[in-house]
């Protein structure tokens, strides 16, 4: 089946390709992202792979669909990128990767953690220096802290078993709660009750209308003050400026994130020699108490196998005329 990738860097193209030349699809790699003024790039290709920083909006998708594209394959587990309603009325099938290696967003949520707890990102830098003094580095332990995981699928579920680990004490918010996550002593509160009791707050929840911002001023006004914050889920789970406010005021102790709410324009790329024109993502840069990472946690060998593996059993699947394993349900439209 011949398939147009977007938003293609060399890693993409090493990994998909090898899983898609046994498969016998012919695949296309495209650098730019997939938006209206590159779609046209996709025409006569029957499927198009894209990623989470494309636009599938109504109007990409109806120009997909009048090219001749039937599926959209995302190598990612997140599709709130894609209008899935009009996708459907389109007749066109979504299917992404639901879950490729929760463990890889989970260790780096700890890492960033650790990072931020033991001051490791200055400590680097200050050796490299030749300035050994501690001065400035004092920090915290994990073990004997309250930790609040919002949302408790796979990954949030290995997040806290890694904190129990530590020694934390563990309170979770979802709307369903997880077994496992009860058997390691995790007890299920409210929203609000979490914000007040938790030390550090980790963000592992899909982004959907009652997710969105669910960190806000609200909720950071009810916070401890000093807490921890992390996010490597979704960047529009958080209220960016609210955000920055809550640093300056002391509120926010430390922040570690892995994506951003305006990331699109941002991360995959290497800026590095030009001024960045976000203003509010700049401001958290300045902060020494801020670890930032450009949406990494997913990045290891082992999950960029097995996104390939996935994806391209999605278009297999598809092109044999059956349903891909990895298919946006009826009930995700609608929620």
């Amino acid at each position: 089946m011949n398939t147009a990738v977007f938003s293609t860097k060399p890693y993409d193209e090493e990994y998909l390709r090898a899983a898609a030349v046994p498969a016998g699809h012919e695949l296309v790699f495209f650098e730019p992202r997939l938006t209206g003024l590159t779609v046209r790039l996709a025409e006569g290709f029957s499927a198009v792979c894209a990623f989470v920083n494309d636009h599938l909006d109504a109007g990409v998708l109806a120009e997909l669909r009048r090219q001749g594209t039937q599926l959209i394959a995302m190598r990612c587990a997140g599709y709130n990128n894609v209008d899935l309603a009009e996708a459907r009325r389109l007749g066109m099938t979504v299917a992404r990767v639901p879950a490729y290696s929760p463990h890889a967003v989970a260790e780096h949520t700890v890492a960033l953690m650790l990072a931020l707890e033991r001051k490791l990102y200055k400590a680097y830098n200050r050796v490299r220096e030749g300035n050994f003094a501690l001065d400035g580095l004092l920090g915290c332990e994990l073990h004997g802290r309250t930790a609040g995981i919002v949302g408790t699928g796979k990954i949030g579920a290995i997040v806290a078993r890694i904190l129990a680990g530590f020694g934390c004490r563990l309170l979770a918010y979802d709307v369903a709660r997880n077994p496992e996550v009860e058997a390691l002593g995790g007890r299920y509160v409210d929203l609000d009750e979490l914000c007040r009791e938790s030390d550090a707050i980790t963000l592992h929840c899909p982004l959907v209308p009652g997710t969105y911002r669910i960190i806000n001023e609200d909720t950071l006004r009810q916070m401890k003050p000093g807490v921890m914050l992390i996010n490597t889920s979704r960047g529009k789970l958080i209220d960016s400026e609210a955000v920055v406010r809550a640093l300056k005021s002391g509120k926010i102790g430390a922040l570690g994130l892995d994506v951003y709410e305006e990331e699109a324009d941002l991360f995959f790329e290497d800026l590095s020699s030009e001024v960045l024109q976000d203003d509010v993502f700049a401001r958290m840069l300045t902060f020494p108490n801020v670890f930032i990472t450009g949406h990494q946690a997913f990045f290891t060998r082992s999950a960029l196998a097995a996104i390939a593996a996935q994806t391209i059993a999605n278009i297999t699947a598809f092109a044999a005329g059956q349903t891909p394993p990895g298919a946006v349900s009826l009930e995700m439209v609608k929620g």
